[in-house]
């Protein structure tokens, strides 16, 4: 580029800079584009409804901590329940129990007569 060329774009571009600078100076700001003013539905800012976010948050909170304990309940199957330790399954009476002790010998033969005579058989 001949040194002619490069005084007179030189000049000119930071002319153009320049001007571009003063332009955005005279711009109006908007520093008040978020000041009081009419809201959405000219509701006046909606204050009072600011009890429906907590209120919400504990509705969603409850509801996932309801949807895990279902899902656990169904996983694990039904529920059994505690087993009380003297558990006898249906159809097992104290005779049949009475006779298993005799015949794993914790008992002897006087021992199971008498209980036998106890319990009415």
């Amino acid at each position: 580029m001949p040194k002619a060329l490069i005084k007179i774009v030189a000049p000119a571009g930071a002319a153009l800079a320049l001007l571009s600078s003063a332009a955005w100076a005279q711009t109006p700001s908007d520093t008040d584009r978020y000041a009081y003013g009419p809201h959405m539905m000219w509701w006046g800012g909606g204050g009072y409804a600011m009890i429906l976010g907590p209120l919400f948050m504990i509705l969603v909170l409850t509801a996932l901590i309801a949807a895990v304990v279902l899902l656990a309940r169904w996983a694990g199957g039904p529920w059994q329940g505690t087993i009380p330790p003297h558990y006898m399954p249906p159809g097992r009476t104290a005779l049949d129990i009475l006779k298993e002790r005799f015949a794993r010998g914790e008992i002897d033969k006087d021992e199971f007569e008498q209980r036998r005579r106890v319990l009415g058989d």
